[in-house]
């Protein structure tokens, strides 16, 4: 199947990780099927117009996530297409879907900062803050790999009351809800889509600019305080945004 031709030069990242990310949709989309052979290091050099080096790069990071395999003589196949059985998270928008998570995921705790003031909160729309928050960052993992980076604030006068198996057990709308005495009156959630950042690339395991959803909750208790913030990074290649339109 013919391509058009690929033009790299107008981007900041790397040539090689541009194609990687050219490649593995390739393979997503079903234009390089699985146990199929796909076109040579000289093929896709001149159909890119780069050196074979950059090529054999790009197809060195498809072949670290199992995606292609190479065989001396025979080529370079497909073993495997990015995402298949692994929906490991949904962005869910309603409110008993935001409280249901998937099993099997595991909670990594990297910070925790008590007594943080109001004004170290994210920006939202509804509530009025308490008078401090406890902060902490989480990393979740599945499979041994991480798909969601995680800030998050909560009413400090309400820490007390979250265990430590709460916080490896519990996402963060889930943590806030399951508190005895606490009601929710309110809650939002906003999506964007973007990517992946050093700093993002490197907690998730993907590479520099890969696609991210970053997903912003914010709870509201009957009074109007600002019961939590949660701040979340997911990696693009595991989770589906679940909108229900009516």
């Amino acid at each position: 199947m013919k391509t058009a031709a690929v033009d790299l030069s107008r981007s900041a990242v790397a040539r090689y990780l541009q194609l990687a990310t050219l490649f593995r949709r390739r393979i997503e989309q079903g234009t390089w099927r699985r146990d199929e052979r796909i076109p040579t290091v000289d093929e896709l050099a001149a159909e890119c117009g780069v050196a074979r080096a950059t090529i054999r790069q790009a197809l060195d990071e498809l072949e670290r996530d199992g995606l292609i395999a190479r065989y001396r003589a025979k080529g370079t196949f497909v073993r495997a297409t990015p995402g298949a059985n692994r929906l490991w998270c949904e962005v869910k928008t309603d409110w008993s879907g935001l409280l249901r998570s998937r099993e099997g995921a595991e909670i990594e705790i990297l910070d925790d900062r008590p007594d943080q003031p109001a004004d170290a909160l994210p920006s939202v729309d509804i509530g009025r803050p308490a008078t401090r928050y406890h902060h902490v960052r989480r990393r979740h993992w599945r499979d041994g790999q991480p798909f969601l980076l995680a800030d998050v604030w909560l009413d400090e006068r309400l820490w007390p009351k979250v265990t430590a198996n709460d916080l490896r057990t519990r996402t963060a709308l889930k943590l806030v809800a399951g508190i005895p005495g606490v009601r929710i009156a309110d809650a939002r959630q906003v999506l964007t889509i973007g990517t992946a950042d050093v700093e993002t690339a490197a907690g998730l395991q993907v590479p520099l600019n890969a696609p991210v959803a970053f997903v912003r909750r914010a709870a509201v208790n009957p009074s109007g305080t600002l019961l939590m913030v949660a701040d979340g990074i997911y990696r693009g290649d595991v989770v589906r945004i679940d909108i229900k339109l009516r």
